[in-house]
């Protein structure tokens, strides 16, 4: 009982926080959630030593990206389809899976390479290479929780669900990338 009060303390400063800085407190903590998963990835994988600049890439990725786009499309997708609307959850997930999922899979692989310090070349190259798969894999494997996250979350909540269930995400794409990168670099030593 004792570790419960500190939990439920913090859990409406951050309640708090996501109501008077919605923007703020989500890109945060998809920050936060961003370099976690990288960080995890790279140990999943055995590497005794931490690439810090791919942590700090995510890092940076989630700070810019992965709080202010998600927030602004539950907003824009909520107001598009108005409540009386039929069939209203189905074309909002029709349009996250449709729209926002390309474009935003597309935004983080370029971003995350040019964060990496990578030239814009290099950052195409890799794009051409996992987009389309990883947009598949995104399709095929989170369309569920996209599904359940936009009828039965609130949409102040959405980002933040959407941010733990990227969580697995983003392990998912940072072993992808760095399988790439891998084999680039044996290519070239070749």
């Amino acid at each position: 009982m004792s570790l419960s009060k500190p939990i439920y303390s913090l859990l409406g400063v951050y309640l708090e926080q996501l109501f008077n800085h919605p923007v703020r407190t989500k890109s945060i903590t998809s920050s936060v959630l961003a370099a976690s998963a990288n960080y995890t990835s790279q140990r999943i994988a055995g590497y005794k030593k931490i690439n810090q600049e791919s942590v700090i890439a995510y890092a940076l990725f989630g700070f810019i990206f992965g709080g202010s786009v998600p927030h602004y499309f539950y907003q824009t997708v909520e107001r598009l389809f108005k409540r009386d609307m039929k069939f209203r959850r189905f074309f909002q997930f029709l349009t996250e899976r449709l729209i926002f999922a390309p474009f935003y899979q597309l935004l983080s692989l370029y971003f995350l390479s040019i964060f990496e310090m990578n030239s814009h070349e290099v950052a195409v190259a890799n794009l051409q290479k996992l987009y389309w798969p990883l947009l598949k894999a995104n399709w095929q494997y989170l369309s569920i929780p996209v599904l359940l996250n936009m009828s039965y979350v609130p949409p102040m909540l959405r980002t933040i669900t959407m941010s733990i269930v990227s969580f697995i995400w983003v392990v998912y794409i940072a072993r992808k990338r760095r399988r790439l990168q891998e084999r680039q670099a044996r290519d070239s030593s070749s």
